[in-house]
């Protein structure tokens, strides 16, 4: 009886060592996509009230998980039953952040951007309905990069048997909504902590010059994720045409391929920015 249960022990933990080693694998490849969603979700988590922040970071946070939740067992049962379907919907998927990075370009390219204490100000005044629409566009975009992330983790261990796959598969996900969200938390939270630290210094000293620091820095990190965010959007979208899509694999092979892979993104986006202005003319 106790050889039984240590025997059922000792395959566990074999079992665990197996899921470790794939995980970590799958970790590696997601590493790329992992900061793209950093990039993006911090960049959404963004421009809310201070006493908003941490609301709207845990709804998103929220609906990342169960994203994770609906993500996780229709990946695996696709790959098992309709593998074909997975790239499908990943092509549609890579439409969407297309779509949405480049919408973001041309509304700053071509529409009137109002001054920047205007803007501060609109923010302040931001309503219910406009922290809902934020969230939920939040959430959506999280779902197509979940996606990605879990398509790859799923592809890294192809090979190991079922349980494995989604024992690993699982482990990415979770790691990837904490670690992701957490980071967020800790750049929107920013200037809070600077301004505790500046008030305990008596404003001199070491922590006020750290308090000054975090304060000043958070505007430029939020220009910077912006930036980095929108073209984290375009360049996944690329990857996911490049790589899903046999004509365009390879299409250029002297050019760099994130350069034909932000090319490739941006002329999607571009194409799908029109159709969805064209039809809202038109409807």
């Amino acid at each position: 009886m106790a050889s039984g249960f240590f025997a059922i022990l000792d395959d566990i933990a074999a079992l665990m060592d197996d899921v470790a080693v794939a995980a970590k694998v799958a970790t590696k490849k997601t590493a790329g996509i992992l900061g793209d969603d950093l990039a993006v979700n911090a960049e959404k988590a963004t421009g809310f009230l201070s006493s908003r922040e941490i609301p709207v970071l845990w709804a998103i946070t929220k609906g990342s998980f169960l994203n994770k939740l609906i993500i996780v067992p229709i990946a695996i049962a696709l790959n098992i039953f309709w593998p074909i379907s997975i790239k499908v919907i990943l092509v549609f998927g890579g439409l969407y952040l297309a779509f949405e990075g480049m919408e973001k370009i041309v509304e700053y390219i071509f529409h009137h951007k109002k001054p920047v204490q205007q803007a501060a100000k609109e923010v302040l005044r931001e309503d219910p309905a406009a922290e809902k629409l934020k969230i939920k566009s939040a959430i959506t975009t999280d779902f197509i990069l979940s996606v990605e992330i879990v398509i790859i983790a799923l592809g890294s261990a192809a090979e190991s048997s079922i349980t494995i796959q989604i024992l690993t598969v699982s482990v990415v996900a979770l790691l990837a909504t904490v670690g992701v969200y957490g980071i967020v938390a800790l750049i929107v939270r920013m200037d809070d902590l600077g301004f505790k630290l500046i008030k305990r210094s008596g404003e001199k000293g070491f922590l006020n010059g750290l308090g000054m620091f975090l304060v000043k820095s958070l505007p430029v990190i939020i220009k910077i994720l912006a930036v980095v965010g929108t073209v984290a959007l375009i360049m996944v979208a690329g990857g996911i045409f490049a790589h899903n899509i046999p004509f365009l694999h390879g299409l250029f092979p002297a050019v760099p391929a994130i350069l034909t892979e932000m090319a490739m993104g941006a002329i999607a986006g571009v194409i799908v920015v029109a159709l969805v202005t064209v039809f809202k003319k038109i409807f």
